[in-house]
C-alpha cells in the first residue's frame, strides 16, 4: 500500500507542474485586466502612471512562465503568496473555505453512495420489475438534469413553496455565530442536490453489478443449497457487485468538485466556490493556481483511493502488483 501510493505520489509531480504551468499560460492570455481588478472603481479615475506602478508592485508585468517559476518556488517552501482580489493570504483564504466545501462533499459523498447502493440492490432483486423500471427511469432523468436546475427547483420547492429549509447560507440571517444546529439545517438542501446529482452514477453501478453477481452460479448454487435470500443478497452478490463502485468512487471526484462550485454559488455557500470565481474574472494567478493544485491533488487522491479499496475488496488483486 505505502509502495503504490509513494509510486503515485511521485507521478503526481509532473502532473501538478503542467497544471500549474497551464494555469498561468491560460490567465496570461484572459482579456481580464488583473490591475484593473484589483484597484476596482478607483481604477476608472487612475492615469496610465498610476496603473503602470500598481502593475509593478503586483507583479502582472512579467512574463506568465516568470510568475509561474516565481510561484512555484515559494510554494514549495509554503509560502503560496498574496491574493490580490480577497486581499489575504492565499493560505488564509483557502484555510477559511475549505472546511465548508470539504463537509459539503462528504456529506453528499456519502448521502449519493448509501441511497444509490440501497436503490441500486432493491432494483436488481427482481430485473425488469416495476420497481427496476421505476429507479432506472429515475436514474437516467436525473443523469441529464444539470446541478443548478435541480438546486434552482429545490430552492423554489423547499424554501419558498414549503418553506421547510433556509434557501442558502451557513447560518441564519441574524445570527452572529455559526453553530452546530444551524450548519445542519442550512447544508440539507446544498448536500443533498449535491447528492441528487452523484446518485444517478452509484444507483445504476450497483443495480448492474448486483444484477449479474445473482445471474452467477456460486450464487445459484447457494440458493439452491437453500441459503436464505437476504444471506445471499448481502453476503454474496452485494459484496461481488460493489466492486465495480470502488472504481467509480476516483472517477466521479472531478465531477463531485465541479458539481460544489455550481452548488456552493447558487445557495451561497461559504465554500472556496466564490473565492474560485472571483480568481479567475479578476486572474489571481497566486490563488488561481493555489485552487487548481488543490483541486487536482483532489483527483488524484480519488483514484488513488479507488485503486487501493480495489485492492482490498477484490481478491484477485494485490496490492503488491499494483
Amino acid at each position: 500500500m505505502a509502495r503504490l501510493a509513494g509510486r503515485r505520489a511521485l507521478s503526481a509531480v509532473p502532473v501538478v507542474l503542467v497544471v500549474t504551468f497551464g494555469v498561468f499560460a491560460v490567465a496570461a492570455a484572459s482579456p481580464f485586466d488583473p490591475v484593473k481588478a484589483y484597484a476596482g472603481t478607483a481604477a476608472l479615475g487612475a492615469d496610465r502612471e498610476t496603473l503602470d506602478r500598481l502593475r509593478d508592485n503586483l507583479g502582472v508585468d512579467q512574463s506568465f512562465v516568470v510568475r509561474w517559476w516565481n510561484w512555484l518556488t515559494d510554494a514549495v517552501t509554503g509560502d503560496l503568496g498574496h491574493s490580490g482580489v480577497m486581499r489575504q493570504p492565499v493560505a488564509q483564504v483557502i484555510a477559511e473555505r475549505l472546511v465548508w466545501s470539504a463537509l459539503l462533499c462528504a456529506v453528499a459523498f456519502a448521502v449519493a453512495v448509501l441511497v444509490g447502493t440501497l436503490l441500486g440492490v432493491l432494483a436488481a432483486r427482481r430485473p425488469g420489475s416495476v420497481l427496476d423500471r421505476a429507479v432506472t427511469s429515475l436514474a437516467y432523468s436525473l443523469e441529464a438534469a444539470p446541478v443548478f436546475w435541480i438546486a434552482l427547483l429545490a430552492v423554489w420547492l423547499f424554501a419558498l413553496q414549503w418553506d421547510v429549509l433556509p434557501a442558502g447560507g451557513l447560518t441564519d440571517t441574524a445570527s452572529e455565530r455559526v453553530t452546530a444546529g444551524q450548519v445542519a439545517s442550512h447544508i440539507v438542501l446544498p448536500a443533498g442536490v449535491l447528492a441528487v446529482s452523484q446518485l444517478p452514477w452509484f444507483t445504476l453501478y450497483v443495480r448492474q453489478g448486483v444484477a449479474d453477481a445473482l445471474a452467477e452460479d456460486p450464487v445459484r448454487g447457494a440458493r439452491a443449497r437453500g441459503i436464505g435470500e437476504g444471506t445471499v443478497l448481502l453476503g454474496h452478490a452485494l459484496r461481488s457487485g460493489l466492486l465495480p463502485v470502488l472504481t467509480l468512487i476516483g472517477s466521479r471526484v472531478p465531477e463531485l468538485i465541479t458539481g460544489a462550485l455550481l452548488v456552493e454559488s447558487v445557495f451561497s455557500w461559504p465554500g472556496i466556490a466564490a473565492a474560485t470565481v472571483e480568481a479567475a474574472t479578476a486572474v489571481d494567478f497566486p490563488l488561481l493556481a493555489a485552487l487548481t493544485t488543490l483541486a487536482t491533488a483532489a483527483v488524484l487522491v480519488g483514484n488513488l483511493l479507488a485503486d487501493l479499496l480495489y485492492g482490498l475488496f477484490d481478491p484477485r488483486v494485490k496490492l503488491s502488483e499494483m
